[in-house]
């Protein structure tokens, strides 16, 4: 097992699921990987949440420790060592601080872009911000009770539990990181709302798609967790 990169605590996992068709994400499958479905159905999924405590190689960096980031990511597997590893891969990273994002560039070759970014979590609402060419975007779920435990089988436990990364690399082959942590309780939103312009920030490929309402949309609580260096594959 290789050694620890990262920790920190992934919390306020703010999920919209849009389905898709698989042809739009055949060309990011990393190599070494085939693209994962849940009952037939493939998912892009958009992601905000808070990333707080961060220790990079166990140091924290000045004004680096907590901040937002939001991505839009997909599903694979690999079969690997007798285990099917499910794993997500990253169409784009949003952070509000460069170094954060020229380092996962540099590192990982993770499409990683900087944007101010702000926040507002209350008690029965999550939203996030990011402002792209002078326009603040908006990600928002509402919701309502006690998180409930994962269910086996279910929609929400295929979108959140997934303990590898995959990034596919300049030269044609894949970089493959271990994520640890508790499987994570979890909000069925009650309401939410999208205000993106999604074809700007993600191209006109992915626009159409998530110009649509999400088939889903729930709140994952999250937990302490730990990215472990990547592995060429």
């Amino acid at each position: 097992m290789s050694g620890v990169f990262l920790t920190a605590e992934w919390r306020y996992l703010a999920m919209l699921n849009f389905a898709v068709e698989p042809e739009l994400l055949g060309p990011y499958v990393p190599a070494g990987t085939v693209l994962d479905a849940w009952n037939g159905r493939s998912y892009v999924s958009l992601v905000g949440f808070m990333f707080l405590r961060t220790r990079v190689l166990g140091i924290p960096i000045p004004f680096h420790v907590n901040f937002e980031e939001l991505n839009l990511r997909f599903y694979v597997r690999r079969e690997a060592e007798g285990e099917s590893r499910r794993g997500v891969v990253f169409v784009k990273e949003i952070v509000p601080r460069l170094a954060i994002a020229t380092v996962a560039r540099v590192v990982y070759n993770e499409n990683y872009s900087a944007m101010r970014m702000r926040h507002a979590i209350e008690r029965d609402s999550t939203e996030y911000g990011w402002r792209h060419k002078g326009r603040w975007n908006r990600l928002r779920v509402e919701t309502e009770g006690a998180a409930r435990p994962l269910e086996p089988g279910s929609e929400a436990e295929f979108i959140t539990e997934h303990y590898w990364g995959y990034a596919a690399q300049k030269d044609g082959g894949t970089m493959e990181n271990r994520v640890e942590h508790p499987p994570w309780r979890v909000w069925e939103a009650t309401a939410h709302a999208l205000d993106c312009d999604a074809a700007g920030i993600y191209g006109d490929r992915f626009g159409p798609a998530l110009a649509v309402p999400p088939v889903s949309a729930f709140l994952a609580e999250g937990s302490p967790i730990v990215v472990r260096h990547g592995v060429r594959l």
